[in-house]
């Protein structure tokens, strides 16, 4: 991704951000509470994203920042690590997704918390408004609602031929029951009957698996959760060996064999996630940051997992796609 300078708009005026970041001019160092989920490895491209976007603000890590790692393998660990961040006095917690800001929020109210991919903050009462926030919370939000009814869409021009298509989805994400509604609409639209399955841990995952299989799914749409992303492998090796096409939002999914991904480019609104907690470390308050919405998706496609499922990906498909893997 090239380098470039970054402009928003705000209230109608414009934010140019200065070549001489406060970064640059600050000797004090910046502590930010990172608040994961699952394994560290499954997050490294939008870590360094992160990490490269505060570096073009001037925030060099054992110079002038230190990033707290902190990497909840269960949802129910989340609050205490949050807590844990509030006790070691953090200037900001940075909680990526939904399933991490509700615990944060829980564990401090005056703490700024900064989010990279929130699938719906004001649905799940985490700001009063995308404009006005109005709490100590804001940051970059996807559209998971509006984006699974596309993947959907998708997954139906790939597979024409579908009547059934298995919907997994996580309880512990809380953005995800408006997004099964919204889902569950949409396949009326299109014709095909929905199966959804709710899966919190692996072995709910592989059971899951086994329920569409039983119930003749010809397809799958995979709800964008932290818990799929990291067992990406897992999710994609579970299609191919029960021969459920499966569309998903993240592209981590498709690189580990998935058939195709539409959805947010998390790396940018990782990297854009830094200018929130540089304006923050000048002194504004989350409350006066309006929430920014993505505006960079993609489309990747799988062919050698295509070729594997015996799926005809159409040229017209294939020409919209952004990336394709051989």
């Amino acid at each position: 991704m090239k380098r470039r300078h970054f402009v928003t708009l705000v209230g109608g005026a414009a934010l140019i951000w200065p070549t001489l970041s406060f970064g640059q001019q600050s000797a004090r160092v910046w502590k930010i509470g990172y608040l994961g989920f699952g394994e560290a490895s499954s997050w490294t491209s939008e870590v360094e994203a992160f990490r490269a976007g505060l570096r073009d603000l001037g925030y060099v890590e054992g110079r002038n920042l230190k990033i707290d790692f902190q990497w909840a393998e269960r949802v129910d660990q989340t609050f205490d690590l949050a807590k844990q961040l509030v006790d070691r006095k953090v200037d900001v917690i940075f909680a990526p997704a939904s399933t991490q800001v509700g615990p944060a929020r829980r564990a401090t109210a005056t703490i700024p918390i900064v989010f990279a991919q929130h699938a719906d903050p004001v649905g799940l009462g985490d700001v009063t408004s995308l404009s006005r926030p109005g709490g100590n919370i804001t940051g970059m939000s996807m559209l998971l609602t509006e984006v699974s009814v596309k993947e959907l869409e998708i997954l139906k021009e790939i597979l024409p031929a579908a009547i059934r298509v298995g919907l997994l989805w996580n309880p512990t994400t809380p953005s995800h029951p408006t997004a099964v509604r919204a889902v569950e609409g949409a396949a009326h639209t299109l014709g095909v009957e929905l199966v959804p399955v709710s899966a919190t841990t692996v072995p709910e995952v592989q059971d899951g698996f086994l329920t569409m299989v039983r119930d003749q799914c010809n397809g799958l749409l995979v709800l964008s959760s932290p818990l799929y992303t990291v067992q990406a492998e897992l999710v994609a090796e579970l299609q191919i060996r029960h021969r459920l096409p499966a569309i998903f939002a993240n592209r981590i999914n498709v690189k580990a064999g998935g058939l195709v991904s539409y959805g947010a480019d998390l790396d940018d609104l990782y990297r854009r996630a830094a200018f929130y907690i540089d304006k923050i470390f000048r002194g504004a308050t989350p409350a006066d940051l309006p929430v920014e919405q993505a505006s960079k998706y993609f489309m990747v496609l799988n062919l050698k997992t295509a070729r594997a499922l015996g799926v005809n990906v159409s040229s017209t498909l294939l020409a919209r796609a952004d990336e394709v893997i051989e």
